[in-house]
């Protein structure tokens, strides 16, 4: 099997070629989490056979527990497979649902991440609510109140909550107890947006699994969905993270699509049997 370093706008991916693998990885925890001790990733791709798409796209945060959706890292996933194949459009298939990709006139990839899931089961929550604004808040250390995130599901679950000025959040304090609150039983992703301006978001996530991240492709679609349900903007925007920005725009038939850029960073040698 052949692997690359790669990221997206600084959202960094070891990306695993296993399309000819005799059967689907199956990796270990620990040996996930030696591999991100070595490499230092946010989420470990696999690329695997699939009868029902070009390929199957896989992931695993760097606790070594697999999710079911990463923008970025399909986005990197498809870029490479263009530059592999020479092709305009590919559709994958993934755990939170098909996808597909083009080919940009930039020679990038934007991906369609599929619908924006909404209702309170999808995302899912423990309890019956109102995803728009949720009836949910975390006190901050030393006093005020973050309340009322917006909840979506992009393939996997997202709170993101609108404030002033995400830099100026504690969030290596309030992100954990986000992620590990018991209304989310799947965990979530806690998303901390601003609303810059008409077509400008500037966006933080805490991922589950990962911690913070420089940036995060279905975090930055979560945040225009919940943004636009909340009135605070149009429906495609700008999204700014800590490593680029990340266009996203939220069509009429409800899906998300999402670009930026990629950077392939050099080829990985893994462990013997890794995945075995």
């Amino acid at each position: 099997m052949k692997a690359w370093a790669m990221n997206g706008a600084g959202n960094a991916f070891i990306l695993i070629d296993a399309r000819g693998a005799p059967a689907p990885l199956a990796p270990a925890p620990d040996a996930v989490l030696a591999l991100a001790e070595s490499h230092a990733f946010d989420q470990l791709l696999a690329l695997e056979a699939d009868e029902g798409a070009d390929a199957r796209l896989r992931v695993w945060n760097r606790d070594g527990g697999e999710v079911g959706a990463c923008g970025n890292g399909t986005r990197a996933a498809a870029w490479l497979m263009f530059q592999e194949s020479g092709a305009d459009r590919l559709a994958l298939a993934s755990a939170g649902g098909p996808m597909a990709a083009r080919r940009r006139s930039d020679g990038g990839a934007e991906v369609d991440l599929g619908p924006a899931r909404l209702d309170w089961r999808e995302i899912p929550l423990a309890r019956q609510m109102d995803t728009v604004r949720l009836d949910y808040g975390v006190d901050l250390p030393g006093g005020g109140r973050l309340e009322g995130p917006g909840a979506v599901s992009m393939g996997n679950p997202h709170a993101v909550f609108f404030v002033d000025d995400p830099d100026a959040l504690p969030l290596h304090e309030i992100g954990p107890r986000i992620e590990h609150d018991r209304l989310f039983p799947e965990r979530v992703n806690a998303g901390f947006a601003a609303v810059l301006g008409p077509d400008l978001i500037r966006l933080k996530v805490w991922e589950r699994g990962a911690g913070l991240t420089q940036a995060c492709g279905t975090g930055a679609a979560a945040a225009l969905v919940a943004a636009c349900r909340q009135g605070r903007i149009g429906r495609q925007a700008v999204i700014r993270a800590d490593g680029g920005d990340l266009p996203v725009r939220w069509s009429a038939d409800g899906h998300v699509h999402l670009a930026g850029p990629v950077v392939l960073e050099g080829a990985v040698k893994l462990p013997s049997g890794f995945g075995g």
